[in-house]
């Protein structure tokens, strides 16, 4: 049980937990930056939680949700206020409603993540400051401190599954629900090298080619929100052409960008694609949310192989790119 001490003030509106590791800052650190490890341990025992969105820079926001033994779902927000890598995480913390619209009615309150070495690993402080007396009580009344030690005491086994997460290992695709899939990769190279990579041209027609063979005639990229791109590839040994258009629909350089994606002259809804960088130790995680329009395209898309050939091109992106800057 990582959980050392868990004391509340109701002087101060606080609520503190301590918990010991013996893991590096960095491992540690790691843990609460990147979805697929947080939402291993961020909710109790009996109430996983899924990250549909986790912006870790300053002013991001992340969405999750928890499904309980009764199927019971209750969804919550971040917005990150402060980041300080490796040692300081100030974020608002609220509920949400189902359609992740924030719930005015219950309390938002502000968490102070820290993060420091010790003679044995590392250890993590979450200081938990509350609007009110009456919001603090009845955040205690609901459970908050008996789900933060349930929640806290999965934690070891994440910091232990090493493989899991090492920078070098493929592009893997998460099911988040019926339509929405995360794939993710740690790419090796600094969040502003990746970002560059996914935004100018030159240097998207080196990697962004799948499969051996291809090439990308064709890349108008929108560079403001309200844009719109263009990619198309051929293979002309095949006698192959295809491509992708879409909208930017949201960005915020180097962290985020959200876009439409439909193939080119293919009748239907398009999907929404929401790409998120954020620096880890082992280089730039790269974490795309992709909104499909039903159950059915999602696995037929995901059944065409699309992430192996996400990964050849990310390969790619790192040998002929990155590696060269």
């Amino acid at each position: 049980m990582p959980v050392t001490s868990v004391a509340s003030d109701p002087a101060a509106l606080t609520l503190t937990v301590v918990a010991d590791y013996p893991v590096s800052v960095e491992r540690l650190w790691e843990a609460y930056i990147d979805p697929r490890q947080l939402e291993r341990f961020w909710g109790p025992v009996e109430y996983p939680a899924t990250f549909t969105r986790h912006d870790m820079c300053v002013g991001g926001l992340s969405h999750y949700y928890m499904v309980g033994p009764q199927g019971d779902r209750h969804d919550g927000w971040w917005r990150c206020l402060k980041i300080e890598p490796l040692r300081r995480i100030e974020l608002e913390d609220g509920f949400a409603n189902g359609d992740q619209t924030m719930n005015d009615g219950l309390p938002v309150m502000r968490m102070v993540f820290s993060f420091e070495k010790t003679a044995t690993g590392s250890r993590f402080t979450c200081v938990t400051t509350f609007p009110s007396l009456a919001e603090m009580e009845q955040m205690v009344q609901m459970g908050m401190m008996e789900g933060m030690q349930s929640a806290m005491s999965q934690i070891d086994g994440v910091l232990a599954d090493l493989a899991s997460f090492a920078a070098g290992r493929a592009t893997e695709a998460n099911l988040l629900n019926d339509t929405q899939v995360r794939v993710s990769r740690v790419v090796r190279g600094t969040v502003e090298q990746v970002w560059r990579a996914h935004n100018e041209s030159s240097l998207l027609q080196r990697w962004l080619l799948g499969p051996d063979g291809w090439t990308m005639p064709v890349c108008a990229i929108a560079t403001k929100v309200g844009d719109r791109y263009r990619y198309e590839w051929e293979n002309t040994a095949q006698g192959q052409r295809f491509g992708f258009e879409g909208e930017l629909l949201e960005s915020n350089a180097p962290y985020r960008a959200v876009t439409t994606e439909q193939m080119i002259d293919a009748p239907g809804p398009s999907t929404r694609n929401e790409l998120t960088l954020t620096a880890v130790p082992g280089g730039t995680l790269m974490a795309l949310v992709i909104t499909y329009p039903s159950k059915d395209v999602r696995d037929m898309i995901l059944g065409t192989g699309m992430t192996t050939g996400m990964e050849t091109s990310y390969a790619r992106l790192e040998k002929d790119v990155l590696a060269a800057d």
